[in-house]
């Protein structure tokens, strides 16, 4: 049992390992995006300002005060678009807008681009108006709406004009004037061949947003509103990112391949052992039934080790070795339990048989963490019996309240038989020990990582790094990087 316990302690290390390298390919992955996600928003902010700059000089816009609008209209359009397209699609790139300005020149029939097509800007006060400036439009570039050319209008405006369209009661408006823009609707749609949803948009802007009186307060409201947007998508980044059935799927699949694997080389193994060896084919009809036995029987075990780890990892926030080491308790231990409840063995048997199980999970747990840390020989096995009786009376969940106080009390009487200086020693490497792995997982958690510094700061002083050489803000971050 002892030697099968050890192969369980190391392939639940090893299968605990390939398990934390996918939770942290998901990790790093989510932190990349998020990451780059910010990265968008700064791009984004970057086609706000370009409208902020654009309307500091106002020497510069066509128009008078009163008509200077219509290019207001035109970079706000462009700016805003491509700055809900930078954060939507988490965009750097200039040349990948779909948005601009390029290829069109400042008088000519089009005043922007979206996706290649050219665009025609009217923000024209009153909707009448507006629609009597589109068919001026139309009779002097007759040719502008042949392809897929179409005409932008004030948000406002559009809406209205689409319910006096669909039959919707709309205020303020006299028969006399609905029944003038359906005409006019009809005309554009008589010219164009082409629906007057696709000959004639909205704008992202109503027509009282794009005044010059009023168009800081505008671009304030679009910042709040890209920033909202921006905090949508870094959520959904981070709920792409959690753990997920998927990937716990994935987990036990591989799981099982190793524990499939394993299983067959140690059976191999042991035939070859017995004197017979599948590679000179010695292997007859039992001894292939035998190793295929043993092969799916690992498969099944490596595919709820990992399944187990996978969960402990990501909903119990264990660290993978200590996981994988509690999985390889939680099956000896269980294994004795039914032992125990079915009358082949007794307490004292049960506890010295499980103290041994847990303690070959311990060792792999503790060293896995441990790493480098020095513990004193002296109190070396009280460490790894201390570690055993925590596992032991964790995953003793099979026994019933009588017996699980029973065992409770045996770990507490072997701790109690340790002179004051073990003790003392003890209570100091476990609780040292613990702080470590806690911190350790901190650090490395998605949670916190979007509280890096606070994170690293506590786990360096953990570690006993000297003050002067933590990192604590952003300045000292800049003498490090010029140091």
């Amino acid at each position: 049992m002892n030697s099968v316990n050890s192969h369980d302690a190391v392939g639940d290390q090893v299968i605990g390992s390939a398990v934390d390298t996918l939770n942290q390919a998901r990790i790093e992955e989510e932190l990349f995006k998020l990451a780059q996600q910010d990265s968008a928003f700064t791009f984004a902010g970057e086609q706000m300002q370009k409208v902020r700059d654009f309307i500091a000089s106002p020497n510069n816009i066509l128009g008078s005060m009163t008509t200077k609008h219509g290019e207001i209209a035109e970079q706000l359009e462009v700016g805003v678009r491509n700055a809900r397209q930078a954060i939507d699609e988490g965009l750097v790139d200039e040349s990948a807008l779909g948005a601009t300005f390029n290829g069109v020149g400042r008088t000519a029939p089009a005043d922007y681009k979206i996706d290649g097509v050219e665009v025609q800007s009217k923000f024209i006060n009153g909707i009448n108006n507006n629609l009597t400036h589109v068919l001026k439009h139309m009779e002097i570039y007759p040719d502008f709406t042949k392809g897929e050319q179409f005409y932008h209008i004030p948000k406002d405006t559009w809406q209205t004009i689409q319910d006096v369209i669909d039959g919707k009661p709309v205020e303020g408006l006299s028969e006399k004037t609905l029944q003038a823009i359906k005409d006019k609707v009809a005309d554009i749609e008589s010219a164009t061949g082409r629906p007057f949803t696709d000959v004639v948009r909205p704008g992202v802007s109503d027509y009282k947003d794009v005044q010059w009186g009023k168009i800081d307060e505008t671009l304030d409201k679009h910042d709040q509103e890209l920033g909202k947007q921006n905090e949508t998508k870094k959520a959904e980044i981070i709920e792409d990112h959690q753990p997920s059935l998927n990937e716990a799927m994935r987990a036990t699949a591989m799981g099982a391949a190793f524990g499939g694997a394993f299983a067959l080389g140690t059976g191999i193994y042991r035939k070859y052992r017995d004197g017979k060896n599948i590679f000179c084919g010695e292997f007859d009809a039992q001894d292939w039934q035998d190793v295929g036995l043993d092969t799916l029987k690992g498969a099944a075990i490596g595919g709820v080790s990992a399944g187990a780890i996978y969960t402990l990892t990501n909903y119990a926030s264990m660290g993978a070795p200590f996981a994988s080491a509690l999985v390889t308790a939680a099956k000896g231990v269980g294994s004795l339990a039914l032992s125990y409840q079915q009358g082949e063995i007794d307490l004292n048997e049960f506890t010295e048989l499980g103290l041994i199980v847990c303690a070959e999970s311990a060792i792999v747990g503790a060293m896995a963490i441990a790493g480098q840390a020095l513990i004193p020989v002296p109190v070396l096995g009280a460490v790894i019996g201390s570690i055993s009786g925590k596992f032991m009376v964790t995953v003793a969940k099979n026994l019933d309240s009588k017996n699980r106080q029973a065992l409770q009390a045996r770990m507490d009487h072997f701790t109690l038989r340790l002179n004051d200086i073990e003790q003392q020693t003890l209570k100091r490497i476990l609780s040292e020990f613990t702080a470590l792995g806690e911190l350790t997982a901190a650090a490395f958690s998605v949670e916190n990582n979007r509280k890096l510094l606070e994170a690293s700061i506590t786990l360096a002083q953990a570690y006993g790094v000297e003050k002067d050489k933590i990192i604590k803000n952003a300045d000292d971050l800049d003498v490090f990087m010029m140091a």
